[in-house]
């Protein structure tokens, strides 16, 4: 079943008249005879809207409660139970009532187009989720209900309906939009001229991008040459906290200025664990990178803005977006922070924009780099509090006047040893100990300035503080050790977290896979091997990265093999072995992707066959009837003459051998066009390409044309390039398309056949006056077997255009369908044309102007 059409009417603010235009679009169709229903139109009491839904069909609305009041919702099931051939859904972005058969409107509608029907809708500039943060800027309200933005980019087709702030606040002042109690407050808030001016400037950049999109993709599809432009690729470096979601609608901002502009969000894990990223929060920001059609990647490294800065050259990327720190002023002692340093480091190939936020300041960010388990900077002050320390505070105590007694001084000495086990962990604590109770002996135990201890009470309060010291440095390496840990298999489960989302999404790239392994474990290279049996040699079924000349696993710098003939194979430098639990789970989701591919592959070639078996059941019915025919006049004809019961005058004769002919004709046509249309299904078609004119070769395709002089027009200038075809093929084409137009066409209005060159590429125009087709029928004239309407059986098989646009494409060309202004079909054959030499013929010498 084909997928329905998306049609949305953008505006840039409520009142601009986008449900009156696709409530007049509704009648035009219906005026046409289209089948359209209103599912879901508000017209928020305004009459001229209110009027516009005479005449339509409306689907009656679902009723639901919710906190004792009944609201209204669309009726998905209802209009999927009516099946129109369009349906008109109003204010796309809309919450549904909680209990509603989705969250939001846009999900209805994406039901609808999959059901096959043909969905017009409504947008407000303001509801894209990727302009959330600028129009609350702007207006100073937030929108609470938003589309993502790849819903309105997939839309067939997007019309801007503009107004003038002038003259939407007349329209404001006049109570065509709101009642008049509220006219007044929305004149002077949301209304006001600079408002609108800027949400007007942010509909029509947004619209103007989406119109190069689309003539971007109509070049590559009429094989225009290509227009060169630069790739925006943006990486949005994540930390994990809550202002990455407004990193990532800054960086969507900046991708849309730019034509293929691609956002690639980054979170950096470090390879201890050690983090303070929210699951839930990297989760929802997940969510809304894909959401605005961007990708998000999950890289393990223990230098922050190293592997940042090393993702970004890795992809290609021009930009990258960073959040201003979180740390507190103090904080900045212990380094300049990720931002400053990627800032300093990029160099000139990529520029870093610095996005202020609201968390600036409030928390402590990330350090440039990561040491031992409790980190490089902690263990230095910790044998700083513990070396050093003792000895500041001996020489406090011992030049000062005021004797605290032993016990204090040994209480102060034991400060020391837990900060220093506190900050440094077990060596620095009990090197602290050592120190200070060395020192305590020396200078506060009597006799002062000897090994040597009197009082034996003195003796056990130095074994207590060793003791105690030791012991609580204990506590603290064993707290850090399971806070390394805790944090370590937390830093797994988000990674093996997402590796199951991407199951449950059905992604089936094993390059995608592979590149996903590589940038996780910060490797080289990275290849899925296998074999067929324990002697056969080993073979590559995919890899990414540089070309690494591994035939074998153990010929890696990591292997992970996966059952007995397959194995996952990484070079670049060796993994710890708490890494391969992780390591294992992405070998076991690589077999799972390429089983995937393949399985997927046997189901592309079953659907060959299957299509192979609806061709030969067409060919049967064709037979049956369409290649009978002919053949029962020819017989009739035959024996006719042959009968001796009857004596046939010349002109009874001739008309019988005419009917014969004609008969032969036919069949012919008709198994030249099965013949043709076997060898494109299986492939045989080999053209052999040759600088051709066109003159030469389209008078040739209207030889079976009847009255040609009559029926068909020909406008093939002298000065129109030669093309590069195939002159059998073409002529087949052009043969099989002009007949096409002649049949459809009414008596006395002969089929124009012109020709002209655009850029490299010359196109033959085949225009006809008939009734035309209609928009959803274009792409089904081309397919095997298919007459559109009441095309009597006999006219033929129905092969002719899809025999002729297989053709053009063996030829590197297209063919396709367009409207004939005023009514009829036009069809489009394009061609690659051959560049003009000098002194070719067509070659017209540029003349300067008088």
């Amino acid at each position: 079943m084909a997928r329905g059409r998306l049609r949305i009417y953008l505006g840039a603010a409520p009142g601009v008249g986008k449900t009156y235009a696709m409530l007049s679009e509704a009648h035009r169709r219906v005026e046409r005879g289209t089948d359209c229903v209103v599912a879901f139109v508000e017209h928020h009491n305004r009459p001229r809207t209110e009027v516009m839904l005479h005449g339509l069909e409306e689907i009656p609305r679902k009723e639901l409660e919710y906190r004792g009041t009944v609201f209204t919702e669309m009726d998905v099931d209802a209009v999927l139970a009516r099946r129109p051939q369009v349906a008109l859904v109003d204010e796309l972005p809309h919450t549904n009532i909680p209990g509603s058969r989705n969250a939001k409107r846009w999900q209805d509608v994406e039901e609808l187009l999959a059901a096959g029907i043909d969905v017009v809708s409504t947008v407000n500039i303001q509801h894209l989720e990727s302009l959330g943060d600028v129009v609350e800027s702007i207006t100073g309200v937030r929108q609470r209900e938003t589309v993502p933005d790849e819903v309105v980019r997939r839309a067939d087709q997007i019309e801007l309906v503009d107004m003038s702030p002038q003259a939407l606040r007349r329209r404001m002042a006049h109570g065509n939009i709101y009642k008049s109690d509220k006219v007044d407050a929305a004149l002077s808030n949301y209304f006001r001229p600079g408002n609108l001016t800027a949400l007007r400037e942010l509909a029509l950049l947004w619209v103007a991008d989406r119109v190069d999109e689309y003539l971007t993709e109509y070049r590559s599809e009429h094989q225009v040459s290509a227009i060169w432009g630069s790739r925006e690729r943006i990486v949005v470096g994540l930390t994990g906290g809550p202002e990455g979601r407004t990193l990532i609608r800054r960086a969507a901002r900046l991708a849309e200025k730019g034509a293929g502009g691609e956002v690639m969000a980054v979170y950096i894990a470090r390879s201890d664990g050690l983090t303070s990223a929210s699951p839930k929060e990297l989760a929802v920001q997940r969510t809304l990178v894909e959401d605005l059609g961007g990708t998000f990647h999950h890289v393990i490294g223990d230098d922050i803005s190293s592997a940042l800065l090393e993702f970004a050259r890795g992809v290609n990327a021009t930009q990258i977006v960073l959040g201003a720190s979180r740390r507190h002023a103090w904080q900045y002692l212990f380094g300049p922070g990720v931002s400053a340093t990627v800032a300093r480091e990029s160099g000139p190939d990529l520029d870093v924009h610095i996005v202020t936020h609201d968390e600036v300041a409030k928390g402590r960010g990330l350090p440039v780099a990561r040491g031992a388990l409790l980190g490089r900077s902690r263990i230095i002050w910790g044998w700083f509090a513990g070396v050093a320390g003792p000895a500041l505070l001996t020489l406090l105590l011992t030049h000062t006047d005021v004797d605290l007694g032993l016990t204090n001084d040994m209480l102060l000495f034991l400060t020391l040893t837990v900060a220093a086990a506190l900050v440094g962990g077990l060596l620095p604590a009990l090197a602290s100990a050592a120190v200070g109770s060395m020192l305590l002996n020396w200078y506060f135990t009597p006799p002062v300035h000897h090994v040597t201890i009197a009082d034996p009470n003195n003796i056990l309060a130095l074994v207590i503080f060793v003791a105690v010291g030791a012991a609580v440095a204990s506590v603290v390496d064993l707290a850090a050790r399971r806070t390394h840990q805790a944090a370590r298999l937390r830093s797994e489960s988000e990674i093996l977290s997402f590796l199951a989302g991407s199951v449950l999404r059905g992604e089936t790239s094993l390059e995608a896979l592979l590149e996903r392994v590589r940038e996780t474990f910060g490797m080289e290279s990275v290849a899925l091997l296998e074999r067929e049996n324990e002697v056969a040699p080993w073979t590559c079924a995919g890899s990414v990265g540089p070309r690494v000349a591994v035939q074998r696993p153990e010929d890696a710098d990591v292997d992970m093999p996966v059952g007995d003939h397959m194995a996952l194979a990484l070079s670049g430098r060796v993994l710890p072995a708490s890494d391969r639990r992780v390591l294992a789970a992405f070998a076991a989701q690589a077999v799972v992707v390429l089983d995937r591919r393949r399985l997927q592959s046997e189901a592309d070639r079953a659907k060959v066959l299957a299509e192979g078996n609806r061709i030969r059941t067409a060919l049967l019915a064709a037979v049956s009837h369409d290649l009978r025919t002919p053949l029962a006049g020819i017989k009739a004809s035959v024996t006719s003459l042959r009968s001796d019961d009857v004596e046939w005058s010349q002109e009874d004769q001739a008309e019988l051998l005419a009917a014969i002919e004609e008969g032969a004709d036919r069949l012919d046509h008709l198994v030249g066009n099965l013949l043709d249309m076997s060898r494109l299904q299986t492939g045989t078609v080999t053209p052999l390409i040759r600088e051709t004119d066109l003159d030469e070769v389209v008078p040739l395709a209207l030889g079976g044309v009847p009255d040609p002089e009559e029926t068909v027009l020909l406008d093939i200038p002298e000065n129109v390039p030669m093309v590069s075809v195939d002159k059998g093929l073409l002529e087949r084409s052009v043969a099989n398309v002009v007949e096409n137009a002649v049949k459809y066409s009414p008596a006395g209005e002969p089929v124009l056949v012109s020709a002209s060159a655009i850029a490299d590429r010359v196109e033959v125009r085949v225009v006809d006056r008939g009734p035309g087709v209609p928009d959803e029928a274009k792409h089904r004239i081309f397919e095997p077997f298919q007459r559109y309407g009441d095309t009597p059986r006999g006219a033929g098989v129905g092969l002719g255009l899809a025999v002729a646009r297989g053709f053009a494409e063996a030829m590197g060309g297209t063919l396709t369908a367009e409207d004939t202004p005023g009514g009829g079909l036009t069809m489009v054959l394009t061609l690659k044309a051959v560049p003009n030499r000098p002194g070719a013929p067509g070659d017209i010498p540029a003349t300067a102007d008088p």
